[in-house]
Formats: structure tokens, sequence, C-alpha cells
């Protein structure tokens, strides 16, 4: 694992300047830049949160907020995507010592994730293509989508140039074993997953 950086002043980084301005007047939106590009997502609703508590369960249960790893929510994530690309994934599996890896601006270094998981909203094509690149391409072995839109869970592996190697799509009705690359075993329940998420 790579050595905690310094943080860095924002006056001479104008992409994080303005998005801190935007997260300051928008109180509860996610603002992101990934790509060099300012992502701004309004709050989430009541069945995203619900859905990111049934996912809190067997993440717990299976002992993953331990001395590890630990399982936190919007987790800012330093991406190599450029000089001032971050996200914040709503809910990831990091190493215990994820402190000792702070970069800047509420981010961590990309090498304490081991998972990062993210819940589609009505911005669901920046979970479905924009982070699947950028995730890959900071190296986070596992990347979890659950897809309200279109009722799939996504499970994508293997961090390659382009995005994942492994891409499996799970329907209602599955469960889906996590690789155990995460620190535990952990199944998901595609269909209670699914229906805590509708409207």
């Amino acid at each position: 694992m790579s050595a905690a950086s310094v943080e860095q002043p924002h006056d001479d980084r104008p992409l994080i300047a303005e998005a801190n301005r935007l997260r300051d007047r928008n109180p509860g939106y996610r603002v992101e830049i990934i790509g060099g590009q300012i992502l701004v997502s309004p709050s989430a609703d009541g069945p995203h949160g619900d859905v990111l508590t049934e996912l809190m369960l067997p993440f717990l249960s299976a002992g993953l907020q331990g001395t590890d790893t630990r399982v936190i929510q919007a987790f800012g994530l330093w991406l190599p995507t450029g000089a001032e690309d971050h996200a914040i994934p709503d809910l990831a599996v990091v190493d215990a010592d994820y402190r000792d890896h702070y970069i800047e601006n509420g981010c961590y270094d990309p090498a304490v994730f081991r998972l990062v998981l993210e819940v589609t909203s009505s911005n669901y094509q920046t979970d479905l293509r924009t982070k699947v690149s950028a995730y890959a391409e900071a190296k986070v072995p596992v990347y979890v989508i659950v897809d309200r839109k279109h009722q799939r869970l996504h499970v994508l592996t293997d961090p390659a140039a382009d995005g994942y190697a492994n891409h499996q799509v799970h329907a209602p009705g599955q469960m889906v074993a996590l690789p155990d690359s995460i620190g535990a075993k952990v199944s998901l329940d595609v269909t209670a997953l699914l229906e805590a998420g509708k409207h």
C-alpha cells in the first residue's frame, strides 16, 4: 500500500474548489469529479437508503466490520483518472487501516478498497458506464451495482485497462456469492435488494 499523501491546498485546483462550493451550497447532494467533469447527484430517496440498509446486513453478519476490514457508506475514493478526480461510492468494504491512507478532500487511496457498491438513482448511467471505467482504472477489485431501473444486480471483477474483465448480471430469484477477496463469504439476495429499492 502506498504512503499517505499530504493534503494539498485547493486554491490551484479549480475543479475541487468548485466541487466544494457546490457541496456547501447543496447539502445532501453528492458531488464527484470523474474524468475531469463535476457530477452532482441529488439526495437519495427512501428506497435507495432501504437498499443500503438491506445490504449492510450480510456484510456485517459476515464479520466485515472488524479488525481487518470496515464497511462504510459514502466513503471517498481518490481516482487515478485525473488530477482532481474522486468518487463517493454508496458503500465500500475497505482495509481497517484506511485512516493511514488519506489523500485529500475526504478521499482515500484506492489501494485500501476491496469492494465498491452503487445503488442506481435517476443518474443510473453514471453508475453503469462512467464509474465502471473509473473504478477499474483505480483497480478496485470488486464493483457491485444494484440496478433499480433495470431490476438487475451487476457484479464486476478483474479490473482491466478499459473496464472489468468479468461482468456478471443477476436477475431476481438468484443468490449471488461475492468473491472471497473482500475478506469474508457474503451472499446477496437479488430479490430482497430489488424489492427494497422499489418506489
